[in-house]
């Protein structure tokens, strides 16, 4: 599974400033007469007003598990609800309804299936060049985004890249092997055959090492000094110090 950390999915960050909760998270009095009208109880109210800000930062509905309790408190005193008020649904049926709300008052609307398919299309599109699936989902997102579409949950675009880029790696090694002469297959194919008594294969050993000719250059002294490769054996009177030394010019 990837990692949430490294793509640029929405999510509540470990320690929110002050600074943010009050930009973020501070309901206006039109958002809390809102909430007050729609809702039934206290907690359902804190709950709403907790699902329409989340919504406003992050464009998808948390769980309620995900909200931090530094956001939970601070929407709680925002709205003068009591200290012992908790953000709860009496039933799914009822957040389902919740949730159509806070889409039509954030002018949103759902489309489950059309997302998921415009986030598999930008994947499909984005894995022709990258190959991380992080790199995937926030291509997605950014897609998601443009459209003014709800983002589907992070397990789902992760799944989703998994498969993607699995077969859209399949197609590039189908259209390499299309590509390939029938020995250039045989030649690969064979780099995994066991050659010799070591058990080691071509893949492994890789090619022989044949030494390599001298390197000759020219000193300022104009005499030529010749530098062999460490593969060969050479004898003490032309190692590379001495070859230095000679190629000084004498001193007069």
């Amino acid at each position: 599974m990837t990692s949430i950390e490294r793509t640029a999915y929405p999510r509540f960050k470990q320690l929110i400033t002050a600074r943010e909760l009050h930009v973020f998270f501070t309901p206006s009095e039109e958002e809390r007469a809102w909430a007050d009208g729609a809702a039934d109880s206290d907690e359902h109210q804190l709950a709403l007003l907790l699902a329409l800000k989340s919504y406003q930062r992050m464009g998808c509905f948390p769980k309620a598990h995900d909200v931090p309790e530094q956001v939970v408190e601070f929407v709680r005193r925002a709205a003068e609800l009591p200290e012992d008020t908790l953000s709860v649904y009496g039933s799914e049926r009822t957040a389902k309804s919740r949730r159509s709300m806070v889409r039509q008052r954030c002018g949103m609307s759902y489309d489950g299936p059309g997302a998921r398919a415009l986030a598999e299309e930008a994947m499909r599109v984005g894995a022709a060049s990258k190959n991380n699936p992080a790199d995937l989902i926030s291509i997605a997102l950014e897609k998601l985004v443009e459209a003014g579409l709800e983002i589907p949950r992070f397990s789902t675009l992760d799944a989703m890249a998994s498969t993607v880029r699995a077969r859209v790696n399949e197609e590039i090694l189908a259209g390499i092997r299309e590509r390939m002469t029938g020995d250039e297959r045989a030649r690969l194919l064979g780099l995994v055959d066991v050659v010799g008594l070591d058990g080691r294969t071509l893949f492994k050993s890789g090619p022989t090492s044949t030494p390599s000719a001298p390197r000759c250059w020219t000193a300022p002294s104009t005499t030529t000094i010749c530098a062999r490769s460490p593969a060969t054996t050479s004898s003490p009177t032309s190692s590379p110090s001495t070859g230095a030394s000679a190629a000084r010019p004498s001193s007069r």
